[in-house]
């Protein structure tokens, strides 16, 4: 890892991420927490592409894909099993030309499991998957060097655990 004037510029683009991120856990809505992805999803894919991180940066052209469609049908049942069936075949498509060796599989797994988490409309299953998803990506940020990526991802894993107990103890309460 270099410290170069692009790799700085791509780190501040993933404290921007995170810092979206980190909200999602504490939301009531669905559809504000697919807001808030969204955001974050564009300031994850400059960093990302400022990484050299092709494989990332195909799945974040999902994930802003995957938030859109959720958001258009948040509502409706149109968000059914053939529109994660449709995100999940467009992965594997750009994995496919993006592949750079197992490692960065990493985030074509945390790219599947997180959109499941959004496409279901329990925020409680977002809250607690978003566990397993955060230690892929913190592996995978480990497998690309980015260094903020690496210690934002693992406080990420403290705000899903702290959203997921809020959450449980908000239901506790109904």
């Amino acid at each position: 890892m270099e410290l170069t004037l692009t790799y700085i510029i791509s780190q501040i683009f993933v404290v921007g991420m995170y810092a979206t991120l980190a909200i999602t856990y504490f939301l009531k809505d669905i559809k504000k927490i697919l807001i808030f992805n969204l955001l974050g999803s564009v300031f994850i894919g400059i960093a990302y592409f400022l990484l050299s991180a092709y494989t990332g940066l195909a799945m974040t052209f999902v994930a802003i894909f995957r938030n859109i469609i959720f958001l258009i049908y948040e509502k409706e049942d149109e968000k059914s099993i053939r529109s994660l069936i449709v995100i999940y075949l467009i992965i594997i498509v750009v994995t496919i030309p993006t592949y750079a060796g197992f490692l960065s599989l990493l985030s074509v797994f945390a790219t599947a499991l997180f959109t499941f988490s959004l496409w279901q409309k329990k925020t409680i299953v977002y809250k607690i998957l978003g566990i397993p998803v955060s230690l892929l990506w913190v592996f995978y940020n480990i497998y690309i060097m980015s260094l903020f990526g690496i210690l934002l991802e693992s406080g990420i894993i403290v705000f899903a655990i702290v959203g997921f107990i809020i959450e449980l103890k908000r239901r506790s309460r109904i």
